[in-house]
């Protein structure tokens, strides 16, 4: 259970996974490929229980107890278990689909008699590796014989090891000081070397010659790019503060250094990476602080510099409910305030943090609504949201907020983040035309995890116009007006809703003159959408009928709109020299003309009408009169009856 406080922006996960905690007979593991707790009773002989982030995930079997178990793993299939007692062999179980045991146990001893196995990470479901003090041994596995294959051995004198098992990389240290890096990738039967790289090692520590520690080292996936992450104790002379620099791990060449974060603090430190932001722990002073390298930081030009994005915090209070023995007896259970930075946790990439004595494993979440009121700089705000998953909602109301009264932006800042936002939104867009189109979509960047599209902004933005009826009406269209520049520049389609609010919030303002203005100079785009909206103001503003028209013309692709309406505008004669202008006289219903004729109750202007189809008629099959399929007969009824049978064009004499 977690506090409901408000104001801590790092906090555990609300239901963690509950394991026996550890005691004089149980020792817990932890599995980082297959994200399981590992709790072995008595060496295995009185049970193993595995437990995963889902329910199924959970396992029980025993083994036969040979000595204390020192690492314990599944391969990614769960197939097969391997165990290590001892330092120079380790022990394999295979699993039948019933996550029952084959009883069978077979073993690989490690080469070389002075040879010691300091750990093994599996890289596929039938290949693992062993990382010893003299290298690494690369086997593969065969099921169904029970026997191991040694595809490659390569010799180095190694101090530790780290596994990233997202990226299948291995990083093993040599060197007096453990500061020579050797980076490997593994893909099924093959190993990749990449070149060495050195660890710069403070002064100081280079002067005593103390080590690199494998706890001041790991490796993790930020924003798409895999970094070494290195902590550095008072790297600078007269420096208080410890650092964290990153190398970045490149294909070709070796890994470079690109960032460092520095600290006001000193101390025991552990490192998690949430969502793409590096998470930093101190136990002195039991706080917590988040860096984030996609945001501007100093450069010289080589490496950046960040200082914490926000000011350190503790990691949210979290409350367990454990039994206890009530005073009859009986058990009940009470909440218990779980102590936070504990010299028990031990911290596992990219987000986990296990307290074996108090039987827990939680994944360490970022809260993004407490972050908002602690950056004040609303683009810099925008751009670290924006690289956060899940952070649509945040980002909405942020955006809302600059346009509030109470904590309105400046337009120049409204602009910048519009314009961040209609970037990521274009890059959206062409990625989904070319996934139309069957073609391979360009990558998409990495820190940008959402899109806000423009039926976002309408809906969840700009509605607070509507709210706030006493917000000046020249913020709101600069406002709008600065949206839609910002998505013409970035060549998206405005959408004709956004176009709708302005005019509306203009004649809300009986500002037609600005209006027309808009209009004449194309600042809003044409539209038949809009052309309606513009007819229905004619009451209102007169001449917002021909500017309607005007811009049907222009659209070309309207013409059945604008004959629409000039008929019922009872605008007979311009309506027929319209379609005479387009060249569609053929083609136009004749009888939707004399019914509009007809309705107007001016013989005259009926009889031009009705003259003026007969024409049509003759032009186009040699005969004046309407077909029956025109279903015109009560039109010509009501001509002869104003006019004569004799007033009917006659058919002209055969040649």
């Amino acid at each position: 259970m977690a506090d409901d406080g408000g104001s801590f922006y790092i906090e555990l996960c609300k239901n963690p996974i509950r394991f026996d905690p550890v005691d004089k007979v149980t020792n817990v593991f932890y599995d980082d490929a297959n994200k399981q707790v590992f709790t072995v009773r008595s060496g295995g002989a009185v049970g193993v229980v595995v437990k995963g982030p889902r329910e199924k995930d959970c396992i029980t079997f025993r083994m036969e107890s040979r000595g204390d178990v020192t690492s314990i793993k599944f391969s990614p299939d769960r197939r097969i278990l391997a165990v290590q007692r001892s330092p120079k062999s380790v022990e394999f179980v295979n699993f039948r689909d019933d996550m029952t045991t084959d009883q069978l146990e077979y073993s690989q001893t490690c080469k070389g008699k002075s040879t010691i196995i300091s750990g093994f990470v599996w890289t596929s479901s039938n290949e693992i590796v062993f990382i010893t003090d003299h290298g690494i041994e690369f086997y593969q596995i065969t099921v169904e014989r029970r026997t191991l294959k040694c595809l490659k051995t390569i010799n180095m004198s190694v101090c530790w090891f780290v596994w990233l098992v997202e990226s299948s990389c291995l990083l093993l240290a040599t060197g007096s000081q453990g500061n020579q890096l050797n980076p490997f990738f593994f893909r099924p039967s093959l190993i990749t070397k990449l070149a060495k790289f050195e660890v710069d090692l403070p002064a100081a520590q280079r002067t005593t010659k103390q080590p690199l520690l494998e706890r001041d080292v790991s490796m993790a996936t930020i924003y798409g790019q895999l970094y070494v992450i290195v902590l550095r104790h008072q790297p600078r002379p007269g420096s208080v503060g410890a650092e964290i620099v990153l190398y970045q791990i490149q294909r070709e060449g070796a890994a470079r250094k690109t960032d460092v974060m520095r600290l006001d603090l000193s101390g025991r430190f552990a490192i998690n990476v949430v969502n793409n932001l590096i998470v930093l722990h101190h136990q002195a002073s039991r706080t917590s602080v988040i860096f984030d390298i996609n945001l501007d930081g100093e450069s010289d030009g080589f490496v950046r510099y960040h200082l914490p994005v926000v000011s350190p915090l503790p990691i949210r209070p979290f409350r367990l409910l454990l039994p206890s023995l009530g005073i009859q007896g009986g058990q009940s259970k009470m909440e218990y305030n779980c102590e936070l930075y504990s010299a028990n946790w031990v911290v596992f990439q990219p987000n986990i943090i296990i307290d074996a004595k108090l039987g827990c494993l939680w994944y360490v979440e970022l809260k993004l609504e407490p972050i908002v009121t602690m950056i004040p700089d609303k683009y810099r705000l925008v751009k670290f949201l924006l690289a956060r998953t899940d952070s649509k909602r945040v980002i909405l109301n942020v955006c809302r907020s600059m346009l509030t009264p109470e904590s309105q932006a400046s337009l120049s800042t409204i602009s910048k983040v519009l314009d961040m936002l209609n970037k990521v939104y274009q890059g959206y867009l062409e990625t989904e035309i070319h996934v139309l189109a069957g073609e391979q979509p360009a990558r998409l960047d990495p820190a940008m995890k959402v899109v806000i599209d423009q039926s976002d902004m309408y809906t969840h933005v700009f509605s607070v116009f509507e709210d706030n009826k006493n917000m000046k009406y020249k913020f709101m269209v600069a406002v709008l007006i600065e949206y839609i520049r910002s998505l013409s520049e970035n060549n998206i389609t405005v959408q004709h809703y956004l176009y709708e609010l302005i005019i509306n919030i203009l004649v809300h303002n009986n500002c037609f003159y600005q209006l027309h203005q808009f209009l004449q100079y194309h600042v809003l785009q044409d539209s038949k959408p809009l052309a309606c909206l513009m007819l229905s103001l004619e009451s209102v503003y007169p001449p917002a009928h021909q500017l309607a028209l005007d811009m049907l013309k222009r659209l070309s692709t309207a013409n059945e709109e604008i004959i629409e309406v000039l008929l019922s505008k009872q605008q007979l004669l311009p309506a027929l020299r319209f379609i005479r202008s387009v060249n569609i006289v053929d083609s136009v219903s004749s009888r939707k003309f004399l019914e509009a004729a007809m309705n107007t109750d001016d013989p005259m202007l009926f009889y031009t009408v009705f003259k003026f189809f007969e024409q049509r008629n003759m032009k186009i099959r040699g005969n004046p009169k309407f077909q029956s399929g025109e279903h015109c007969e009560m039109y010509v009824k009501h001509f002869e009856s104003l006019f004569g049978t004799d007033a009917l064009a006659e058919m002209p004499p055969a040649s």
